[in-house]
């Protein structure tokens, strides 16, 4: 392999990978408040814990009161299968993919739920045709999609006098994009993306027209103990007031508050969105300079300002792989290599714990890595 020169300045904090993610700047573990550590979450200084959670994240999200938010167990998977399992059926079903999380929620409806589902698809880089969307119907959607940089960019395709329910996995979209909660009756997320949290634990939210669904519709199959909402046919309240359905990790919740009281910080949603669209620009500033790098997402009102994916030109997995670990080993960038079912290429994290200044800094780094790996 030709030796070629590293770039002189790194990535103070070399964090791209798309989840877990970053942690929040100045983090450390000496920093989290500890007292509720080694207690139940039953208590009152567990129960008090995670109520605040939910507090903070009520304010932060500036989630109406409308909404109800529940922390649940399996990440942004287990909330979303949790919708899902308990919701869908009542009506015909609409499933929207154009990336592999959403085509996992086709294949849940399809296989495992067998609803016959409406499919609208298209391929990695573009958005479907929303305007196909039937809302008669309920419709499983990905607000921002992780692994392909393709985001729906804003809700006016939303029906807001639909009669389906509106179920989104928005775990890379909040905390950086803008969330049309009257147009949103379930939406999911994990404190692992855009937070720099924890994997393990998702969030739950739920308007009233989910909440009516819950309460008036029983599904026709078994459904677990940790996917069950209602009890005698009304929804478990305690649930979205600090009484999770399983024990919880009160360390996950303690990292979270502090991520989230970082958020306050900021200014609350507006600033932890300005960071992320300024880390965006960053990154498409580094892309635009570079004839050999482009955009997976190519329309920019559609592309995603937190999972950025990018095309590598001649790359095949081969080379991505070798250019991320020339990174890796030069602690310059840590998982930037494009998920495994997307096409060949780089995914760098944008979301608000990153520092623009950490992005500006990776456009010589990526240039040597290329170079490199073309090299070697």
């Amino acid at each position: 392999m030709t030796e070629l020169n590293v770039p002189a300045r790194k990535p103070a904090r070399p964090h791209f990978s798309s989840g877990p993610c970053a942690k929040p700047p100045g983090w450390s573990p000496e920093k989290l408040y500890t007292e509720s550590l080694g207690r139940s979450h039953r208590s009152k200084l567990g129960k008090g814990r995670i109520a605040y959670c939910l507090d903070l994240m009520r304010e932060m999200l500036q989630l109406p009161d409308t909404h109800k938010i529940g922390i649940v167990p399996g990440s942004d998977t287990g909330a979303v299968e949790m919708a899902m399992w308990t919701m869908l059926g009542a009506k015909p079903v609409t499933t929207i993919a154009w990336e592999s999380f959403g085509e996992g929620w086709v294949t849940d409806a399809v296989k495992q739920l067998r609803l016959d589902p409406t499919i609208i698809k298209a391929d990695y880089g573009q958005l479907p045709d929303l305007a196909q969307v039937d809302w008669s119907n309920d419709v499983v959607f990905t607000w921002n999609g992780t692994t392909s940089g393709v985001r729906v960019p804003n809700a006016d395709w939303i029906a807001a006098d639909r009669e389906g329910l509106a179920i989104a996995d928005a775990t890379s979209a909040v905390f950086a994009q803008e969330i049309a909660w009257d147009k949103v009756d379930v939406l999911t997320f994990s404190w692992q993306k855009v937070l720099g949290g924890e994997g393990a634990h998702g969030v739950l939210i739920l308007g009233p027209r989910a909440v009516e669904r819950l309460e008036t519709y029983t599904p026709d199959r078994p459904l677990p103990k940790i996917f069950r909402l209602t009890k005698g046919g009304k929804l478990i309240d305690g649930i979205f007031t600090g009484a999770t359905i399983n024990t919880p990790s009160l360390l996950a919740i303690e990292d979270a508050i502090f991520s989230l009281e970082w958020v306050k910080s900021l200014g609350g949603l507006d600033g932890a969105r300005a960071r992320a669209d300024a880390n965006a620009a960053a990154l498409d500033k580094i892309v635009q300079e570079r004839d050999w790098l482009g955009h997976l997402a190519v329309d920019p009102a559609s592309r995603s300002n937190t999972s950025v994916c990018l095309t590598v030109e001649g790359a095949d997995t081969d080379l991505i792989k070798k250019m991320a670990k020339l990174l890796e080993e030069q602690d310059a960038a840590y998982d930037v290599a494009g998920y495994r079912d997307a096409p060949a290429g780089l995914r760098i994290w944008c979301g608000a714990t990153v520092d623009a200044a950490d992005v500006e800094a990776l456009g010589p780094w990526l240039d040597w890595a290329y170079a490199s790996a073309k090299a070697a």
